[in-house]
């Protein structure tokens, strides 16, 4: 098995798309997730791309992805990187697929002089959390994510 690692390609896309809306079904939210083909092509290779993919090929199969953005801690002076979704498809899970895409974001912190590579997971998904286990990183107990979307987000922009 040979594992390539490259930056996300605009005929990646559509495959992307799918990793994502497969991540929101096995994170049990299929409902939740209405990303399209257009607004990642944008995302990722617009005119205003703020967005980043970092992709593995199995033996010139797309096997998994990384999907990233820039982050800026006030604290150390510099940025970081936040891993939006990383997935691998299930046949290709086990084989050192994820690793690989982590160590590029990595290799990538490093290269650019970033401090931190930082990622959530959720409570219960516990192969996710037995795999990061083994990466030496350290949970951020502690800090609470809070999110305001849709009405709420809606309210505070018009709170006068």
């Amino acid at each position: 098995m040979s594992v390539t690692i490259r930056p996300a390609e605009p005929a990646d896309v559509p495959a992307l798309v799918r990793f994502v809306h497969d991540l929101a079904a096995y994170e049990r939210e299929p409902e939740s997730c209405h990303l399209t083909e257009d607004q990642l092509h944008e995302a990722l290779f617009g005119d205003t791309a703020a967005v980043f993919a970092t992709t593995a090929l199995v033996d010139d199969e797309l096997a998994g992805a990384a999907i990233w953005f820039l982050t800026y801690s006030t604290w150390t002076g510099v940025h970081g990187i936040h891993l939006e979704d990383l997935y691998v498809s299930p046949a290709h899970r086990r084989r050192g697929v994820a690793r690989a895409l982590l160590a590029e974001l990595a290799r990538t912190c490093l290269r650019r002089g970033y401090a931190r590579l930082e990622w959530a997971v959720l409570d219960w998904n516990t192969p996710a959390l037995d795999f990061y286990a083994t990466l030496a990183s350290v949970p951020q107990d502690g800090w609470t994510t809070h999110r305001v979307d849709g009405a709420a987000l809606d309210a505070i922009a018009h709170d006068d």
